[in-house]
């Protein structure tokens, strides 16, 4: 099934919300198309030979990637070499009608640029600032680049896959790209809250590091969190190397009781009643301390039902489950494809294409796709004559 943009005329609950990105590979880039699928009207300012992320392969055509299919929707791409004569002038123009700048570019090169933020708001007082990147920038790491596997190993988290597996194994995801992208998006929305009520701007940084140390701490502080520590630091049961989906008589499945009447439910369906009575397992605080012996009875206990059995069951008793999916059987799925967040669409020069939809939903202000993944520099001449500025030479911009 095809599907086209939303009518001109459609709008998400951030429209009428100016971003300007100026950012590359995944972290601020995603964190823009939010704000595009939103309603914003996002402005992609990009190199001549475009972000380096729209050229990963597999391409039809240069500068449209895969990544950038879905990375850049809802944009509109203006090209700019900042280096050269006017480009700079450009990009203030276009900042002056801004109210938002996102940008992951480091602030040492920001700086050199004279892009900082005390320049910016010069031009735009009201200007909501953001910049993201590895560390901090008030720390000893500040000018340190960073990418995503750089922040899995200092975060911890690359630390808490050895502690389950034995081997540092990095998140087969790019996990804190993504993370901080939606803390880049949670920060925009509060620092334009506070424009609108104050009328202010304001400088906002979301460092990598810091961003992805307060996640992983959230459970895993844990006994760690008195002070002294009642124990070390880690969440028992996320780190017990047992914890895995179970095996069932015909596949896999996540089976998770979770109340005293969920584990009840389930010993009695395993014809081990008893075991409810057990006092490693009686309550959530006994259950907490002998994670590691659950893990091993329910691995004993799942190959005696097929998976279709124990979902009927965990269905029939509240028990939180799931079979275990592949990420093609996932996306296929007809839960995937029934609510719109996987759909084939038609892009007006790379063909068709999996869309990856916008998985909240506004009853009065619905987001949704209004415009495809532009061409590098596809919007230069209009967007700059939008904001009345004419570049006395073409040399810093790439126009189509």
């Amino acid at each position: 099934m095809s599907a086209e943009p939303q009518q001109a005329g459609a709008t998400g609950p951030l429209d009428g919300v100016r971003v300007v990105e100026l950012a590359s590979v995944i972290m601020a880039p995603y964190a823009a198309r939010q704000l595009g699928d939103l309603g914003a009207d996002v402005i992609k300012v990009e190199p001549p030979g475009g972000d380096m992320t729209r050229h990963y392969p597999p391409t039809r055509n240069p500068g449209m990637g895969v990544l950038a299919l879905n990375l850049n929707r809802n944009k509109r791409s203006v090209a700019i070499d900042l280096k050269a004569p006017g480009g700079r002038d450009a990009l203030l123009a276009l900042i002056a009608t801004a109210d938002v700048f996102i940008t992951n570019i480091r602030p040492q090169a920001l700086h050199r640029l004279g892009l900082g933020y005390a320049e910016l708001a010069a031009v735009n007082p009201g200007l909501v600032y953001l910049n993201a990147q590895g560390f901090r920038s008030d720390s000893e790491l500040g000018t340190r680049p960073a990418y995503d596997d750089i922040v899995q190993a200092a975060s911890g988290l690359v630390w808490l896959n050895e502690q389950v597996s034995g081997v540092p194994y990095f998140v087969p995801t790019v996990l804190a790209d993504k993370i901080c992208g939606l803390v880049i998006t949670q920060s925009v929305l509060a620092a334009l809250h506070h424009r609108d009520r104050t009328g202010r701007g304001q400088h906002v940084e979301v460092p990598m590091a810091d961003t992805m140390l307060a996640f992983n701490l959230v459970e895993h502080l844990a006994a760690a969190t008195l002070d002294p520590p009642e124990g070390p630091i880690g969440y028992a049961r996320a780190l017990s190397p047992v914890r895995r989906a179970a095996r069932t008589a015909d596949g896999w499945m996540c089976i998770l009781p979770y109340s005293d009447r969920n584990w009840r439910d389930f010993f009695t369906f395993v014809g081990r009643p008893d075991l409810a009575d057990d006092p490693r397992f009686g309550t959530l605080p006994d259950r907490a301390r002998s994670a590691d012996e659950l893990y091993a009875l329910m691995d004993e206990f799942a190959g005696r039902h097929t998976t279709a059995e124990w979902r009927a069951f965990c269905d029939a008793a509240s028990i939180p489950a799931a079979p275990v999916l592949s990420l093609d059987e996932a996306a296929a799925s007809a839960y995937a494809t029934e609510g719109g967040l996987l759909r084939t669409v038609e892009h007006p020069t790379e063909g068709r294409y999996r869309l990856i939809g916008e998985p909240v939903r506004f009853g009065a202000t619905p987001a949704g796709l209004r415009r495809h993944c532009p061409r590098i520099g596809e919007h230069t001449e209009q967007v700059l004559a939008e904001i009345g500025h004419h570049p006395t030479t073409r040399t810093p911009l790439e126009t189509r």
